[in-house]
């Protein structure tokens, strides 16, 4: 008399699950690229107090899309390896319609241009490196 096996019938579905699920997923690279303008960074670093957010919505790396507790733990952060692999991800510059459709046929490749992407700086060094201004 043997042992009834178990067979393992959905062995392929475990890509197709992590694809659609959407409680952890970040922002793609274009999105990112769209925040890292001046007017939208400066926006996203100089937040209100939301206490439904880490760390009051205070402490937010603009290239991972992450909130943190505190200064320390954004800092750690920045000297991480995912941050700095995301860091290299967004030095290419993003795709757009018009190289869409040239990989389509309808144009010549182009190369990719490079982004510089620099690490954004804690609110207490941005402070410390801003001029002071003089009334006189």
């Amino acid at each position: 008399m043997g042992r009834v096996r178990r067979k393992k019938m959905h062995k392929g579905d475990k890509p197709l699950k992590e694809k659609y699920r959407t409680k952890r997923r970040t922002k793609d690279f274009d999105e990112i690229h769209e925040d890292m303008k001046p007017g939208n960074a400066e926006a996203l670093l100089n937040q209100d107090l939301d206490y439904d957010k880490p760390g009051g919505a205070q402490h937010y790396c603009l290239h991972c899309t992450k909130y943190f507790i505190g200064a320390r733990a954004l800092s750690d952060h920045f000297k991480s390896k995912p941050h700095k692999r995301r860091i290299k991800a967004l030095q290419m510059e993003p795709y757009s319609q018009e190289e869409a459709e040239r990989a389509a046929g309808m144009g010549s490749y182009i190369v990719p241009k490079t982004v510089e992407v620099k690490t954004q700086g804690t609110k207490e060094v941005m402070e410390a490196e801003e001029p002071v201004k003089d009334g006189t």
